[in-house]
């Protein structure tokens, strides 16, 4: 009994030994699997980085604009693409509320942009020259007057150029560096005036009022807004995209499993002998499976770091802002685990179904 229970633990031993040994007989196709699966998770990691960036992008205008609260007009649901406009004379009144230092009347609106290709659409914001509002200048320096301009550097615009905005012509006086929102559009950022003659036809309205310091009471007929919900309000209308492109990636993950699924069930088809064998020795089922499940890890796992790479050099060519961070990988690495370990019981059904007498029949 002793020499069979060593027999059976060598013939599992031998099992894994062998998994590995198909791998390298069969190294062409292993290899030829684990790019097309890499390709399918690059794509997959690229669709939730562009997925992550919608909110990326608009933190990042957020924060650059450094006001922590807006006061907007009840029924508003943010202070931008949810904003409705109101006199800006009331920003006075607002002013002398006990608990405010101080009030930035904020304009938004989105408009089109005569480019030297094609027209694009382009979101204005309207803020003071100095202090809170206007974001950091990496060139030039922030506008002065209503026909000044300073402009997002992913436009490809320099400082003294020229260009048409709803309408009418501004001088471009400093460039912003790489600042986006709605999945890409360039931002253009004006003075307030400049803004509300461009949006409002020179109406004195704003879309919102940024407050420094905490008001005692909210004055009847607004409310207050933090970063967090100013944030919300910019990804709004891309809601839609975000669902879109995560079901999307769910397709690209059964893709991915299917792919490494047929891999290992064809294996296991050629390995019919190799089961028979095992299985006339006494190795349990399980044995079998960890080594179809070795197999199918492993490819799983050089396709995730495959696909890491390639989502890191495809990135950048992509028109729109592409974030893929460390979790976001981590988590590639888990699923392609799973998807491995799914991917095995493709072929253990057949392995499953393997007779011992096969072990003894003819070539």
């Amino acid at each position: 009994m002793a020499y069979i229970g060593e027999l059976r633990e060598q013939a599992r031993a031998a099992m894994l030994i062998t998994a590995l040994r198909d791998m390298q007989w069969r190294q062409r196709r292993f290899i030829v699997a684990a790019i097309g699966t890499g390709t399918v998770f690059a794509l997959t990691l690229i669709l939730t980085g562009l997925t992550h960036a919608f909110r990326v992008e608009a933190q990042r205008v957020v924060d650059s604009l450094g006001i922590d609260t807006y006061l907007i007009k009840a029924g508003a649901v943010g202070p931008f693409m949810g904003s409705s406009r109101f006199p800006e004379a009331e920003t006075r009144a607002i002013a002398g509320l006990p608990g405010i230092e101080s009030v930035i009347p904020v304009v938004y609106g989105n408009t089109i942009l005569q480019d030297r290709r094609s027209p694009q659409n382009v979101n204005v914001y309207g803020v003071p020259e100095r202090g809170l509002g206007m974001p950091p200048i990496a060139a030039g320096r922030a506008p002065s007057n209503p026909g000044e301009v300073a402009m997002s550097t992913t436009l490809g615009r320099s400082i003294g150029d020229d260009i048409e905005v709803g309408g009418e012509v501004l001088r471009v006086v400093g460039l912003v560096d790489k600042s986006t929102t709605l999945a890409g559009q360039p931002n253009a950022f004006l003075t307030v005036a400049g803004a509300q003659r461009l949006m409002f036809s020179g109406q004195p309205v704003v879309s919102a009022i940024g407050l420094r310091g905490s008001p005692r009471q909210t004055p009847a007929g607004y409310h207050i807004v933090d970063r967090h919900a100013a944030v919300d309000d910019m990804v709004r209308p891309l809601h839609g995209a975000y669902l879109a492109m995560s079901y999307m990636a769910v397709l690209l993950w059964a893709v991915a499993a299917l792919i490494v699924g047929s891999l290992i069930y064809l294996s296991a088809l050629e390995r019919t002998r190799d089961f028979a064998v095992f299985k006339a020795l006494g190795v349990a089922t399980h044995s079998v499976l960890g080594g179809l499940t070795l197999q199918a890890v492993l490819v799983a796992l050089v396709a995730a770091l495959l696909g890491g790479l390639l989502s890191v050099v495809l990135g950048p060519l992509f028109p729109m802002l592409v974030v893929v961070t460390t979790s976001t990988f981590l988590s590639l690495v888990a699923t392609a685990v799973v998807i491995g370990l799914l991917a095995s019981l493709a072929g253990l059904r057949h392995a499953i179904a393997v007779e011992p007498a096969l072990a003894f029949g003819g070539p």
